[in-house]
């Protein structure tokens, strides 16, 4: 039976609203849409609002949802309130506007959630109005998290991720290509360094394939590919901007949330990593969702196994292939999956302006590119000039090194650039702190995540130039006093906070004893 819901929901127009003066705060609240009146305000009292009320703010024909936090002391006036950046943005409008508040309605999907909570499955219309309700920030992260909850673990089949899929497709917009063929690639993430992307796009495009390749920041790593691609060229392309760059090259690097591809998954991201759960069908809808409002028709998708990656064991691995070829079947998207080594960084630079001069090196042809960057973006391109009908079966990794060995993909790469808005030199780090080994040893294992968490301490990814370079991978013989890695910070007081964070961690890389 059809669990069928309103879509899209209205909001509850209240006669009694209140009107208050808006007021920019400037905090910076990521995503969530946050709220600020002062306790002794008028309307604070009569309407009885308290700290994570749920309230509906509206300005003309603009309506926000957003949660309340109560201040005790006059950050605001009495008759203002305050809004975060993220809510400023959506309600948009200038300092001292008119808005109305009221008390939010309850959001009527949620009863789809509670329903799929006690083991009833989400069905297409139930998916639709959730997933609408999410983009549109009708739920708090309370809300959010309680979804995540119901949808983790093994809670999904593939009906479900399916229906969830297409609603994350409909509620952003959907790019259109005229090429028959339209082709992208996906990691599944996990691995420090791994931007594979700005080497394939240019290989890809110089052999004649479209690929709009749209791209997100980092949330929770030191750098995401826009993150990285930004410090060579611009990234906040619209969607005729991106359509000019593939018409004139092919091929784009652009950030994703510039063109509103799939918007619900970037809010359910940002809850979705910190409460560290796990699901298999949230997570290809989340792949797949973005890689259908692109346009793609043909993806690679690169799954690096490792004990700190993402995917853990090679059994978590071919449950998700076999979960991600069962929706993208549905979906009508040629799919082609390649596992590979999760186990260790990839490249030298960790952090956006690190990570770009490694690629650089790769697409410059220079003696000391990093060599596993450079052959898992050739494994890569070459599976996508293969799906993409370019180059035969077990002939994709020599079609792609010849037209990076030549010199062809970094003409590409430059031309894209200067297509997005000109090429620039990515920013170096003033401070510099290398991490040393105690005792000597064989490197015999690297712990990923704690790596990372020394980059973001650094400053990454806010700092472009920050990070750290790591140069002892897998198998390294090191001798007491060897660097490993070498933290790089904009500020003295980052740097000393990322190294204070490593000194304490004897293990990141571990050394085995001769």
């Amino acid at each position: 039976m059809s669990h069928r819901l309103p879509h899209p929901q209205t909001p509850l127009r209240h006669a009694g609203a209140k009107t208050m003066r808006l007021k920019r705060l400037g905090i910076d609240t990521y995503q969530e849409m946050v709220a600020y009146i002062r306790s002794d305000c008028h309307v604070c009292r009569a309407e009885g609002f308290e700290s994570q009320s749920r309230i509906e703010v509206r300005r003309g024909d603009k309506t926000i949802i957003a949660t309340l936090n109560v201040l005790h002391f006059p950050l605001v006036g009495d008759e203002e309130i305050g809004l975060s950046e993220a809510a400023w943005r959506a309600l948009g409008g200038v300092d001292g506007d008119l808005v109305a508040l009221s008390h939010a309605a309850p959001v009527k999907s949620l009863s789809a959630v509670r329903a799929k909570i006690y083991g009833r499955p989400l069905s297409t219309d139930a998916a639709q109005s959730v997933i609408a309700d999410v983009a549109k920030g009708w739920y708090s992260d309370i809300e959010l998290a309680s979804l995540i909850t119901a949808c983790s673990g093994s809670r999904m089949d593939v009906a479900e991720t399916v229906a969830l899929t297409q609603a994350m497709v409909d509620a952003g917009q959907r790019l259109h290509w005229d090429s028959g063929i339209v082709v992208d690639k996906h990691c599944v993430g996990g691995l420090p360094g791994n931007r594979t992307t700005l080497i394939v796009v240019p290989i890809v495009a110089a052999a004649g394939l479209v690929i709009p390749k749209t791209s997100s920041r980092a949330i929770t790593s030191p750098a995401g590919t826009a993150d990285t691609m930004e410090t060579l060229a611009p990234v906040n392309l619209g969607t005729q901007q991106i359509r000019s760059v593939i018409e004139r090259e092919h091929g784009c690097i652009a950030w994703g949330g510039a063109v509103n591809l799939s918007p619900a998954d970037d809010v359910l991201i940002r809850v979705e990593r910190p409460l560290g759960l796990d699901s298999d069908g949230l997570m290809v809808a989340s792949i797949l969702s973005k890689k259908i409002a692109a346009g793609s028709t043909h993806v690679v998708i690169d799954m690096p196994i490792g004990r700190t990656a993402k995917v853990r064991s090679v059994e978590a691995a071919e449950t998700l292939t076999a979960r991600l070829a069962a929706v993208s079947s549905t979906v009508g998207m040629k799919l082609s999956v390649r596992q590979s080594d999760g186990t260790q960084p990839v490249g030298i630079g960790i952090g956006p302006a690190l990570e770009a001069r490694d690629v650089l090196a790769v697409l410059q042809g220079r003696p000391d590119a990093p060599r596993d960057l450079r052959e898992r973006a050739l494994s890569i391109a070459g599976d996508i000039l293969e799906i993409g009908g370019k180059a035969h079966s077990g002939a994709g990794f020599k079609a792609a090194e010849a037209i990076l060995a030549d010199g062809t993909a970094w003409r590409k790469f430059q031309a894209i650039c200067d297509a997005q808005g000109g090429m620039r030199e990515p920013p170096v780090a003033r401070h510099r702190r290398d991490i040393v080994a105690r005792h000597e040893g064989t490197v015999v294992a690297i712990d990923n995540r704690r790596l990372a968490t020394v980059a973001k301490l650094a400053g990454a990814p806010t700092a472009a130039a920050a990070g750290l370079s790591f140069l002892k991978p897998l198998g390294s013989e090191v001798r007491v006093g060897d660097t490993l890695y070498t933290i790089h910070a904009e500020t003295p007081g980052e740097l000393e906070y990322a190294g204070a964070f490593a000194d304490a961690q004897e293990d990141i890389v571990m050394l085995e004893r001769k």
